[in-house]
């Protein structure tokens, strides 16, 4: 009995914390992603409207348009110059956030091989970044009126089939996956019973592992795909170096966006938010070009001297909807953080404990810093923080008399 209350005095005071090494790298490390993460968008932005100021898109314009007379092949000649202007301009911040990724020992990856990401990452948005302007610019052709919604009905299933595609095809350029049965078939038999929990038909050809190890040493675990193609991926830094009981609970997480449908809400959410994105983005560029048009040499939104325009709008409205989009990121995550712990009850020994030493542990691991700044959290934080998660995990207990599980029944 004296033990019992011990050990629930000990649950209600606990708190994510670091020893005093691991405090100061976390607080640099934090700083550091705080730069980046504002100064890097409002670089680029600044970048754009300098290139636009000076009429940049005027002559990226009049050179493809002494190539070639058929204005199609002019924006297959001017939209790869943008496109890589505006990767020239957000290289710097990429290779900054590379190099402090490194100092701080969450990448091991060399710099041949990021380079190698890199082009890969520059081809695709080479390929599908053209291929989706060129179609944007045919509807503000078309349609002066009303294509920020037809580029919205065709950005809907055009996002439905990159989320569905992007597991099968994209991913495996930059990472290799195996079927966790091959490589842990021990885990997959303790998966199975929190997938039969879950009520769930969850088969182990929808288990990966990811050779993670090759690039970063931190642990983690998602969900991806749509329909035939969602699956749960788990890293292999995670089943080295994070306990079975720990495992399950990670994964009872990402199951946990399996069935709470966090990918249909997503798409929901995103889909409204972005004709709401493409409607403004209308209205401004209207009134850019009507005010600074004849200064800026850009005649109407359908000439491809407004190309730098489009892609200052969209860096900007990007970057400045970001709070909107990780709100309910950080509602989602919340969700299955409950659903985790609900569905590993009775499997996993004790899982306020154990959920306790999971965010402990991966928060160690990723250098988390304890104490972010409600701003900082509201702005960029994708998942609530991790001093959050622990004390949550500590004291969630719906078994208790009178209460109820949220999500999972037995």
């Amino acid at each position: 009995m004296l033990l019992q209350s011990f050990c629930a005095i000990v649950m209600q005071t606990v708190a994510y914390t670091l020893p005093p090494d691991k405090l100061a790298k976390a607080l640099h490390l934090y700083q550091a992603r705080i730069l980046l993460h504002f100064a890097g968008p409002l670089w680029t932005i600044l970048a754009l409207w300098l290139l636009i100021y000076f009429r940049a898109g005027w002559k990226i314009q009049n050179f493809a348009a002494r190539l070639s007379g058929k204005r199609w092949l002019q924006g297959c000649i001017a939209i790869p110059a943008w496109l890589l202007l505006l990767t020239g301009i957000g290289l710097p911040a990429e290779l900054l956030g590379q190099r402090i990724y490194r100092s701080y020992g969450l990448s091991v990856q060399s710099w041949p091989n990021w380079f190698r990401d890199w082009g890969i990452s520059l081809v695709l948005t080479l390929v599908f970044g053209t291929l989706g302007i060129l179609v944007l610019y045919w509807l503000i052709r078309k349609s002066p009126r009303r294509w920020w919604f037809w580029a919205w009905v065709l950005a809907v299933p055009f996002e439905i089939f990159a989320i569905y595609a992007i597991p099968v095809v994209i991913d495996p350029l930059f990472n290799h996956f195996q079927p966790l049965a091959q490589s842990d078939p021990a885990l997959v038999d303790q998966l199975e019973r929190v997938v039969a929990r879950g009520h769930m038909q969850i088969p182990p050809r929808r288990m990966f592992v990811m050779d993670a190890s090759a690039k970063l040493t931190g642990a983690n675990a998602y969900v991806t795909g749509f329909g035939a193609s969602k699956r749960v991926v788990v890293w292999d830094n995670t089943i080295k170096r994070v306990p079975q009981e720990e495992i399950l609970m990670i994964y009872g997480h990402e199951q946990g966006h399996y069935v709470l449908h966090h990918i249909v809400k997503g798409l929901v959410f995103f889909g409204i938010l972005m004709l709401v994105f493409f409607w403004i983005a209308y209205k401004l560029m209207n009134f850019l070009l009507v005010r600074y048009g004849t200064t800026w040499h850009i005649p109407s939104a359908h000439d491809w001297s407004s190309l730098g325009l489009v892609l200052l709008l969209m860096t900007a409205l990007s970057f400045f909807s970001e709070p909107i989009g990780n709100s309910f990121s950080r509602w989602i995550e919340h969700q299955a953080d409950i659903y985790g712990i609900e569905v590993t009850h009775g499997i996993v020994p004790d899982t306020q404990k154990t959920g306790v030493t999971m965010e402990q542990r991966l928060g160690e691991m990723w250098l988390d810093y304890p104490y972010p700044n409600n701003f900082v959290v509201f702005w960029t934080y994708t998942h609530p923080p991790t001093a959050d998660r622990l004390e949550f995990a500590a004291h969630y207990d719906p078994w208790q008399p009178g209460q109820h599980p949220l999500f999972v029944t037995k």
